[in-house]
């Protein structure tokens, strides 16, 4: 199998609702897949059956042999009644060598963190921390369901640069649910266009300017994105003067 994950028409049924209806998708070797879609489009269930946590009603999930997935929700509330600091949090289920955690969290930016209350962190720091778990089994895929969701836009800018850059180091695949279109326009080799059904799909450039992507998202949000791409896409010459 040459591909890290293949699903093939997957449907899921919830109380008489179809979630999600004759999906196909491939996740291969360094990719960078950016799933989007309106709230309630099934994307977070998309993710969960591909993952293994749910089942599907009917299709098939074929994995590499030996696939190691890392996940990275949206949010993790903290108890603050439970004294854990991020250490401890990160092994929790994760035997690794201190060298390891050492170069992960100096990879991620947390290792300044690793005494703190896991209560005590903002919502950039947690999700780095989030990040940093995923990454500690040396996944070759990994997933992320809208990471940035609860971020400030320097928050967001921060960690798509981060995982850009891990992206970029470690060669493994991504595949990544998020709402900040501008931002992983820019980073995405693929982008799917959700809403139960796949509606489209394409590199960025070409699928901002699909009509079930303006219809979905609207002409000003295409116009939009088809100024950031190419505002980012042509190369940029510095003056003899500079």
């Amino acid at each position: 199998m040459n591909s890290l994950l293949q699903a093939t028409q997957l449907n899921v049924v919830r109380q008489g609702k179809q979630i999600l209806q004759n999906i196909d998708i491939t996740i291969g070797i360094n990719d960078f897949i950016t799933i989007i879609g309106p709230n309630g489009a099934g994307k977070s269930m998309l993710l969960k059956c591909l993952m293994g946590f749910y089942k599907p009603d009917s299709g098939k999930i074929k994995r590499q042999k030996n696939l190691k997935i890392g996940y990275v929700p949206q949010r993790l509330v903290s108890d603050n009644t439970i004294p854990i600091n991020v250490e401890r949090f990160l092994k929790i289920r994760n035997a690794v060598s201190l060298t390891t955690l050492q170069q992960i969290t100096q990879e991620t930016k947390i290792d300044n963190l690793l005494t703190k209350p896991l209560a005590s962190l903002s919502g950039g720091e947690m999700q780095r921390v989030l990040l940093t778990r995923a990454l500690l089994n040396n996944p070759n895929l990994l997933i992320l369901d809208e990471p940035a969701q609860n971020l400030d836009i320097s928050g967001q800018i921060y960690f798509y640069k981060l995982l850009d850059r891990i992206y970029q180091e470690r060669k493994l695949s991504i595949l990544m649910v998020s709402h900040d279109l501008h931002m992983v326009m820019a980073s995405s080799q693929q982008v799917i266009c959700l809403f139960h059904h796949i509606c489209c799909s394409g590199e960025p450039q070409i699928i901002t300017q699909d009509p079930e992507f303006i219809s979905l998202f609207g002409n000003d949000m295409a116009h939009m994105m088809a100024l950031y791409q190419h505002s980012h896409n042509h190369q940029h010459r510095r003056s003899e003067n500079a």
